[in-house]
């Protein structure tokens, strides 16, 4: 069964969402990473409507959501888009999951709002590294971002000559994908260009670390506010491991760690069972 898409206004923005179903049922919502879309939370989405009404955003610059002016792509521009369906959906407290750059959207609103959430799932969403440049002094972060939006500037959109070139690229990616998961998500996150080649959805301003919204000490006083439960996931393969030891994790009150074996940075694919085994088993009251 396909979702169905429908489209909202935040900060001005027309941003999409899809609706998986079920009327009555208590609300999930899912918050895809960086470079990525909603669809690819499909397989996810379809094992826990069974249990609840699955919702899954399209962040703005990603998927179908439309591209913002300028270049910052903040976590709280983010965090802002997601009150905006939030308060459309209408189900507080709410349960929501959230991967990577969405993990850590979905964790700040939870910081922001802790009255409002009920559950909250973060795979590898805690935030860069210490020694990350998004974590360099003030001047240096801001000189960063300067270049590297005028490198932006000129960067020519990457196009693939058809399909197969496009997989093969997502692939190697994630070497643990599947041709059949591979082709799904490929399908999902590119436009046809008028020569008939292929090119990815996102804007490329995305790829842009923002200078504000990454501070490690605002991070930890933000996740200190957070009273939900908080499940977080990290793969054993991953470039974004979680510490247990990062004081970004700790801060928050009541948090759970899984590692998953066999498993890169996007684990909900590379050990889907996994994963749905212990996020059902969680998100259960």
């Amino acid at each position: 069964m396909e979702p169905i898409s429908h489209f909202f206004y935040s900060d001005r923005l027309k941003l999409q969402f899809w609706d998986y179903g079920q009327d009555g049922k208590p609300s999930v919502v899912l918050v895809h990473g960086g470079l990525d879309h909603a669809r690819n939370w499909d397989w996810v989405a379809r094992s826990l409507r069974e249990h609840y009404h699955v919702y899954a955003l399209d962040l703005r610059g990603h998927g179908n959501s439309a591209w913002a002016p300028g270049a910052m792509y903040s976590l709280a521009e983010h965090v802002l888009d997601l009150s905006a369906l939030l308060d459309i959906i209408n189900d507080f407290p709410i349960r929501m999951v959230g991967h990577s750059l969405g993990g850590g959207v979905v964790l700040h609103y939870a910081g922001v709002y802790p009255d409002r959430v009920r559950k909250a799932v973060s795979i590898e969403g805690l935030g860069f590294a210490p020694d990350h440049v998004a974590h360099d002094p003030a001047s240096e972060r801001i000189r960063t971002w300067i270049e590297a939006v005028r490198d932006a500037e000129k960067r020519q959109t990457k196009t693939y000559p058809n399909l197969a070139a496009a997989v093969a690229r997502m692939q190697e990616a994630n070497p643990h994908l599947s041709d059949e998961v591979a082709r799904h998500l490929t399908l999902h996150g590119t436009n046809w260009d008028a020569d008939g080649s292929l090119v990815w959805k996102f804007d490329n301003y995305v790829r842009v670390f923002p200078p504000y919204g990454y501070h490690i000490d605002d991070t930890i006083q933000l996740f200190g506010q957070i009273a939900c439960p908080v499940l977080f996931f990290s793969g054993m393969e991953s470039f974004l491991p979680i510490a247990e030891t990062d004081r970004r994790k700790t801060a928050i009150r009541n948090s759970r760690l899984v590692k998953i074996p066999n498993a890169g940075h996007w684990l909900h694919h590379d050990q889907l069972d996994v994963f749905l085994r212990e996020t059902t088993a969680f998100l259960r009251d």
